[in-house]
Parts: C-alpha cells; structure tokens; sequence
C-alpha cells in the first residue's frame, strides 16, 4: 500500500544589497515570499488532511546570507514554522541535495504524491540561489536535462500532482519534467507574483498555467 508523501522545494531569497541594485527590475523586497508560500501550501493540506507525511526541503545558505544582511536568525524561524506545522524539514546547501531529498522522501512503500516549488525560475531550471552569490544570476541550480538522471522516477506516484510556481517554467521545463519524471508539472508561461502570499493566498501567475 503506497504512503502518501507531500514534497515542498522552497528556493533561495536575494541579497537586497545586490536587489536594490537593479532599479525596477528588482526581487524579493520580503526575505519570507517562498517561505510563506510553503506554510501557506501547508496549510491548505492540513484543512484537507491533517495527518498527511508533508516533507519540505529548504535551501539554506540564502537564508543564512539574507539573516545577516537583516540581523535577524531565518533559519530559526523557519525551524519554528517546520516545527508548528508538524512537516519534516530537510535544509539543503547545493542543488545535490535537493535531488537526493527528494529521491529520499519517495523510498519504498512511500511515494510522492504532490510536489510543489516555489522560488526563482526560468524556462529551464529551478534556480536554487539567485543574486545572493552574484546580482543577477545563479550558482546553484535544477536543470530541466538533468532531471531524468538525478530525479528517481519511482519516488513519484503514478498519478502525482506537481506544480512550479517560479517563472516561466511553463514555457519548456514543465514537459521535459513530465518526459523525464512521467508525470506533468503545471507551471506559468510568464513572471509570478508572489505579493497574495501575505494574504495567506498561494502565488498567481501573469501568463497561463500549462503542463
């Protein structure tokens, strides 16, 4: 009998100090955007399912940067929110890590039954760090052509729910992830907004959502 499991991947916050930089163009004013996104997704899940297994996977050395740039401790208080929910929280450094957290949370008679992603994206990938090492640019990374040989496809249910909400995932790595993982992941063809976070809403998109 397969055990359901809920995988959140949320990415890393930028430096303001590189963010402020780039004028109109600019992210992540609020550290917590993939943060709250996740707690929010847990929410939901515990309305419908209070004693669902919900592991979240958490890229770790932004926050840590971020937390100084702010003087305030994230990982604590993303420790106390993983705490209050009851979710499994596995904090990550590389985008290595990522893929074996994943692979880890679908062994055996347990399997990943939905998957989400929050965080910055691009057609191809998702982008673990962004402007936190470098403005403008990514040093840790998921690429769409790597997912068939670190992802482990037994890891997900036959019919599991996966859903990106980065940008632009929806224009390209949205089916090379149903090719590679055999199961579709929705994703939006344009930027998304994360501001409906705050109001305890899960992120829109400005385009269209596809698989």
């Amino acid at each position: 009998m397969v055990e359901a499991v809920e995988v959140i991947l949320s990415g890393g916050v930028a430096l303001k100090s590189w963010e402020h930089l780039r004028g109109p163009s600019a992210h992540d004013n609020w550290w917590a955007n993939f943060i709250r996104a996740a707690t929010v997704q847990m929410d939901m899940t515990r309305r419908k399912s209070p004693d669902a297994a919900i592991v979240w996977i958490v890229f770790r050395p932004a926050y840590l940067t971020r937390g100084r740039e702010d003087g305030k401790n994230y990982i604590s208080m993303i420790r106390e929110q993983a705490a209050k929910r009851k979710v499994k929280l596995v904090l990550v450094d590389t985008a290595e890590q990522a893929y074996a957290a994943i692979n880890g949370a679908g062994k055996g008679r347990e399997k990943i039954t939905s998957f989400y992603y929050f965080g910055h994206s691009n057609a191809h990938a998702f982008m673990l760090e962004y402007s936190n090492d470098i403005i403008g640019a990514s040093t840790q990374w998921m690429h769409e052509d790597d997912l068939a040989v670190k992802i482990n496809k037994s890891a997900f249910a036959p019919d599991a729910r996966c859903r990106s909400f980065g940008c632009y995932t929806g224009n390209s790595m949205s089916a090379k992830w149903n090719k590679a993982i055999g199961v579709p992941m929705w994703g939006n063809t344009e930027s998304t907004r994360y501001h409906p976070v705050s109001n305890g809403c899960l992120p829109t998109g400005n385009g269209r959502w596809v698989k």
